[in-house]
């Protein structure tokens, strides 16, 4: 549709002259399938750890979305971008500079070439018609052949393909049972990751393009892919695998245990690691985990995988001054347990610096909603400080979610009970 009414408008011969060429027909800059940039221009922002912009009309300027090494991103309307784009820099006032200048050499001014809104209305009636959106989205099989040529298996039950780096079987139930556990204390649990305010879901879980260096990377270079085929965490989110080793592997996350350091690492036994592989060593030896947030944690996209990825590492709580409303009832239907820190008590504040253990007491049975709990904090030195925290599961059916150890079990268990 997009071809259609750019090319009714006359506007495609000109868009393609100044680079704008239609790539391809899905999501790209907000979800950062935009591409890469030139290798020579990647080097020079890498080696001298450049503060590169891009600006664009998408919906999403969240860190690290757009290109992993582009650090400033603006959103803005698509005749702005276009602007930008002429001018070849972002450090222009253009209600004052000049875009360029004309085949005379005359400056020529932004005010000079913004279309009028007539100019835009008659554009819009010349070229946007609803039968023509009727007719191309009337038959969507017949017009994507590509679409029926993929191979599909028949029966009632799924074909689970092992070598599959897209897709794989969830590890959501396994060692399931009919009779749902029982809500206990969280015991000496290890912080993952020590964050400040306004971490997002982006952060927790990106969309974009895999590092070929990070956990997911290095996982898909040992099954055979190629770095041109890594794809996007977006694109395989059908695979656990894939985003449980992306999760909080965001190249602009800021974990306070490494002071001074981006990216998705902490500190185990001393060393710097990536949150990945330390979780799993924390999993083979029996031992929970749990983040410890600031204001506003989970903000941004309701990225259902941001919570799957946070329960697969093995995370138990996460505590925080405060949540963005979904993802925190997305925690819940994980069966993670999220809590809230009293006014003025901050991860800073405790001085906290990822070398304690925690404990979560008063979990049990007769757990109710926003109950006080006490989080118990065993310093390295053996010092131990209590105080008090918010269970924040806020309702009584996220109760029984949590004690099922998720939604998805909770709603499994009640669909076998009904036959």
């Amino acid at each position: 549709m997009v071809s259609d009414y750019l090319n009714k408008a006359g506007l495609q011969p000109y868009l393609d002259q100044l680079g704008f060429n239609l790539v391809g027909y899905g999501c790209t800059t907000c979800i950062g399938n935009s591409g890469p940039l030139a290798a020579p221009i990647e080097d020079a922002v890498i080696k001298n750890d450049l503060v590169a912009a891009s600006v664009l009309s998408g919906n999403r300027n969240f860190e690290a979305r757009v290109h992993q090494n582009i650090k400033a991103n603006f959103l803005m309307s698509p005749p702005l971008v276009v602007a930008f784009a002429l001018a070849g820099r972002v450090d222009i006032n253009l209600a004052t500079d000049a875009l360029g200048t004309d085949q005379n050499g005359q400056p020529v001014y932004l005010k000079e070439i913004w279309p009028t809104l007539n100019e835009i209305r008659d554009q819009m009636a010349l070229a946007l018609k609803p039968e023509i959106f009727q007719k191309l989205y009337t038959d969507f099989a017949s017009q994507n052949p590509k679409w029926n040529e993929i191979t599909s298996s028949t029966g009632n039950v799924y074909e689970w393909d092992r070598d599959s780096t897209y897709i794989q079987e969830p590890p959501f139930f396994e060692d399931f049972s009919l009779q749902p556990g029982r809500i206990t204390p969280i015991t000496q649990a290890r912080p993952m990751g020590i964050f400040g305010d306004s971490v997002t879901t982006d952060h927790i879980s990106p969309a974009g393009n895999i590092k070929k260096d990070s956990p997911a990377g290095k996982y898909l270079q040992e099954k055979g892919v190629s770095y041109e085929d890594f794809n996007s965490y977006g694109s395989r989110r059908g695979n656990d695998r894939i985003m449980t080793r992306g999760t909080f592997a965001n190249v602009r996350i800021k974990n306070l245990m490494v002071p001074g350091v981006e990216g998705g690492v902490t500190l185990y036994q001393g060393q710097t690691v990536s949150i990945y592989d330390a979780a799993m060593a924390y999993k083979q030896q029996g031992i929970p985990l749990i983040v410890i947030g600031g204001k506003e944690y989970g903000t941004g996209s309701s990225r259902d995988w941001a919570a799957k990825g946070t329960k697969l590492l093995g995370v138990r709580a996460v505590i925080a001054e405060s949540f963005e409303r979904i993802h925190r009832s997305n925690l819940v239907g994980m069966g993670v347990l999220p809590c809230c820190f009293e006014d003025g008590v901050t991860g800073k504040s405790l001085k906290l610096d990822g070398s304690e253990s925690f404990s979560i007491l008063g979990l049990d049975e007769t757990i109710k909603p926003q109950q006080k709990l006490q989080l118990e904090i065993t310093r390295a030195d053996g010092r131990i400080e209590t105080l008090p925290v918010l269970c924040r599961i806020d309702t009584p059916i996220e109760v029984e979610y949590y004690r099922h150890g998720g939604i998805l079990p909770y709603v499994l268990r009640q669909l076998i009970s009904q036959n």
